[in-house]
């Protein structure tokens, strides 16, 4: 059983109309990349649709909102719970009713709703999986392994690593539907920030230095090593900003307060102009213990701010240790300051990091070549089902 590459020779089809369909909950690394992948893909025999399912009655689709913002049509499927079989309903009556070509999903829930809902239509099913839970509860556990035994009867999986790839060609029936579309960023978007959040200006102002988080605050994400690696040696300097939300953030609140770090961790929620904290940071830190390849990770190269990560696989495929960034022992707060301060003791190195960390995600992770192989994709699986 082998990868299957995009074929880059595939042959032109008519408009393509296409529904990308992820969650409704905030805005982060899966919602961030469907927004960066409609944004670049090319319009001119492409028609797209954002939609998500929403989980509750009171919750804000971020997506959809972010998606409208930037132009595209939107729709929002109400699908209360976990699976829900209306959702599955008028998933299916959207698609029939606007002739979708492709449905591109994203997640254990989209991915079975879109399956199910497809069934018996010409509806091609494309799966992105983002990655899975580290340390996810039984029961959240059991629909990510469903989601990775459904995987087969999709048209087409595109795993974003070599690493999430390997697992799934064991998946017997999926191997020759598996395609490898490495993650990508909007280096456009990063680079037109050119503002650092008003908070983060103060703190510069007051001389100290800055290292920041910008994800999800939930387990496996290592926020407990971050915030123990303040209490090392030759950090009193150091300041932390945590940008996001999640299950976890008030028991993180409270481990900080425990450690005493009050005066010099903040958090900030979810925040729409993350890029302008991260403009501010003196390193940004991913302390996971799992990722596929982190776009966060590559925002940070992008945007020319040193990153320092967990010495994990998915991390690996960005930062190459002394060379586009560094890499530490995963939940060693110790090892994690050390490289905070190397940051500090060795300038020349730090810009040598943050030069070749953007030359590498510019020419191997720009969201552009990423749209380019998934608009190839689309054509592929239509042209394959003509023939």
């Amino acid at each position: 059983m082998i990868l299957i590459p995009v074929d880059k020779q595939a042959i032109k089809v008519k408009q393509i109309k296409v529904l990308q369909l992820g969650a409704s909950t905030g805005l982060y690394g899966a919602e961030r990349w469907i927004l960066a992948l409609i944004r670049s893909l090319p319009l001119d025999h492409l028609d797209l649709w954002v939609g998500a399912i929403k989980d509750s009655p009171l919750q804000q689709v971020d997506l959809c909102q972010e998606a409208e913002v930037s132009g595209f049509k939107t729709v929002i499927f109400e699908g209360f719970g976990r699976f829900n079989l209306h959702a599955v309903g008028l998933v299916r009556q959207f698609i029939k009713s606007n002739s979708i070509d492709i449905l591109h999903t994203h997640g254990y829930k989209s991915d079975l709703i879109g399956i199910i809902a497809t069934k018996g239509t010409a509806c091609k099913v494309i799966s992105t999986p983002h990655g899975w839970t580290k340390k996810p509860d039984l029961k959240l556990f059991c629909y990510e392994i469903i989601d990775r035994l459904i995987f087969p009867f999709c048209d087409a999986v595109v795993p974003l690593s070599k690493t999430m790839a390997e697992p799934l060609r064991k998946i017997p029936r999926l191997a020759k539907k598996l395609y490898l579309i490495p993650n990508g960023v909007d280096i456009l978007e990063i680079e037109t920030i050119d503002s650092v959040a008003e908070e983060m200006r103060r703190w510069k102002e007051e001389g100290t230095l800055i290292a920041g988080y910008i994800g999800r605050l939930i387990s496996g994400k290592g926020i407990e090593t971050l915030l123990t690696s303040l209490l090392e040696p030759g950090m009193d300097n150091w300041r932390l900003a945590i940008i996001g939300d999640g299950e976890q953030g008030d028991e993180f609140k409270s481990l900080s307060q425990r450690l005493g770090l009050c005066e010099r961790v903040k958090f900030f929620g979810f925040r729409p102009d993350r890029l302008n904290f991260l403009r501010g940071f003196d390193a940004f830190v991913l302390p996971s213990e799992s990722e596929g390849i982190p776009r966060c990770l590559m925002e940070a190269m992008a945007a020319r701010v040193p990153v320092v990560a967990s010495d994990i696989p998915g991390c690996r495929y960005l930062v190459d240790h002394k060379c586009t960034g560094l890499l530490f022992e995963t939940n060693n707060a110790s090892d994690l300051a050390q490289a905070l301060l190397s940051l500090v003791s060795e300038p020349q190195l730090t810009q040598k990091l943050v030069n070749a960390a953007y030359d590498h995600v510019n020419t191997y992770y720009s969201a552009s070549r990423m749209a380019r192989e998934y608009g190839l994709l689309y054509e592929r699986l239509l042209t394959d089902s003509i023939i």
